[in-house]
């Protein structure tokens, strides 16, 4: 009764509330602790994210402390480089030189080599810097100098003195193809005006095609494109070489064939080169410019065109398609980078189909020949076999189209053409015979001797 009274009634109900946890809690703890990880685990609250809470912060709220990237270290140099640069600080040497002393006046010859030693090492990196302007002065391009000893050989290469020795001999092979007598004197003119025309066409052909050439791995050696003379020289030279030529054509020979080689000069450089760019029809006009040079070597010879001098220039047209297809073929890289418009380049079916097709025709012009009395008919015979041949290439370049056939038919044709106009002279109907069929030709001889005179 007395402890009953002691204790007020709050009192009472706090402690039987702590003596109830105390018998419940302790039992419960266990349970709480795992149910509380599982709920944890449910809510993805883990250490790992923890941690990704706190980089968040780290580099949100402190950006010194954020990851920045690392500014990118120099190129490391080469251990040659390294040994170079050691030669060099190796090279300067700095002399120290004892202190006199005090009390010792200084001598004039003393300061003055000290001076000189002070200087050297700047002058040891001005002679670096000298000779590093003149490696790269040396890179630079400089204009060669012409020498009066390489002029000849350089007007050959402006001229192109192979190709123009191939236009004279076609137009030799046509003047003595002609039916009428041998006059040297005209032979010798009209060759040389063929000649000078040849060398004016090619001439202003390589001035209008620097900046295409220097593209091309076959002609970027040419004079003009390596600078080797000025675009003014080539141009004067062109000159000098194509006004003599067509006024000895047409005084010294006749004006047919003046006329014709002043034609083929026009044709060659306004419409076949500026073509070379624009259509794959630029190897059509070539042919006619290649097949130009025989009629006028007949027309210096006869004064007129006759069906022997179309049939020349048909034979020469003919021989150019394999001749000059078999070339670009293995040339396709070095025309596409110069820009120009080929066929084997554009049209790869196209060139070797046309290639065969005038080897083919060669076969039929020869056997036209005798037909418009210009040869005998042993002349279809002799040259069937050579003509065969060159059919042949022709028909494994169609096939194969590969750079072995190409070649095959290019070497082929070089050695061909000669051959058929050799052939052709030895198998030609004399003047003498023409006469006594009575071939009104003597009286065309007599009209071109009298265009001749002056």
């Amino acid at each position: 009764m007395s402890a009953a009274r002691r204790c007020s009634p709050p009192r009472a109900l706090a402690g039987l509330f702590v003596w109830h946890l105390k018998n419940t809690g302790i039992r419960q703890i266990p349970c709480q602790f795992v149910h509380l990880c599982h709920v944890a685990n449910n809510r993805l609250i883990t250490f790992q994210y923890f941690n990704f809470l706190k980089r968040m912060y780290v580099t949100q709220y402190n950006k010194d402390l954020s990851q920045r990237a690392k500014p990118k270290s120099d190129s490391v140099a080469s251990p040659f480089c390294d040994l170079q640069r050691l030669d060099q600080e190796k090279k300067v040497i700095h002399k120290i030189r004892p202190i006199s002393p005090v009390h010792q006046p200084l001598s004039k010859t003393s300061n003055r080599n000290e001076l000189r030693e002070m200087k050297s090492p700047a002058e040891t990196e001005d002679s670096v810097t000298q000779v590093r302007a003149e490696s790269k002065d040396d890179r630079q391009w400089k204009e060669m100098k012409l020498r009066l000893d390489d002029l000849p050989g350089i007007l050959a290469r402006l001229s192109k003195i192979k190709l123009t020795a191939l236009v004279v001999s076609t137009a030799s092979a046509g003047f003595a193809m002609a039916p009428v007598p041998f006059d040297p004197t005209c032979f010798l003119l009209a060759s040389l005006g063929t000649g000078l025309a040849s060398c004016a066409a090619n001439s202003i052909n390589q001035f209008f095609e620097v900046p295409f050439d220097s593209n091309m791995n076959r002609t970027k050696n040419r004079p003009l494109v390596r600078g080797q003379i000025s675009p003014l020289l080539a141009v004067c030279f062109a000159a000098s070489c194509g006004v003599p030529g067509i006024a000895l054509l047409t005084l010294g020979v006749n004006p047919l064939t003046g006329a014709l080689g002043a034609f083929n000069i026009f044709l060659y450089t306004c419409c076949y080169t500026p073509m070379k760019r624009m259509s794959i029809a630029n190897t059509w006009v070539g042919a006619v410019v290649g097949a130009i040079p025989p009629v006028m070597g007949w027309t210096a010879a006869t004064g007129s065109l006759d069906a022997g001098a179309l049939l020349l220039g048909g034979i020469l047209y003919s021989w150019q398609f394999p001749h000059f297809n078999a070339l670009s073929w293995g040339l396709r890289e070095d025309y596409s980078r110069g820009g120009y418009c080929m066929m084997s380049v554009t049209h790869p079916g196209l060139c070797r189909r046309v290639a065969l097709r005038h080897c083919l025709a060669l076969i039929g012009l020869s056997t036209v020949a005798p037909v418009l009395d210009i040869t005998t008919w042993t002349f279809p015979v002799i040259s069937l076999p050579i003509n065969l041949y060159i059919s042949y290439l022709g028909f494994r370049f169609y096939r194969d189209a590969d750079r072995s056939s190409s070649r095959k038919l290019f070497f082929c044709s070089l050695w061909h053409l000669p051959m058929l106009l050799l052939v052709m002279f030895t198998c030609k109907k004399s003047f003498l015979e023409k006469e006594d069929k009575g071939d009104p030709l003597g009286e065309s001889h007599g009209r071109a001797m009298e265009i001749r005179l002056p």
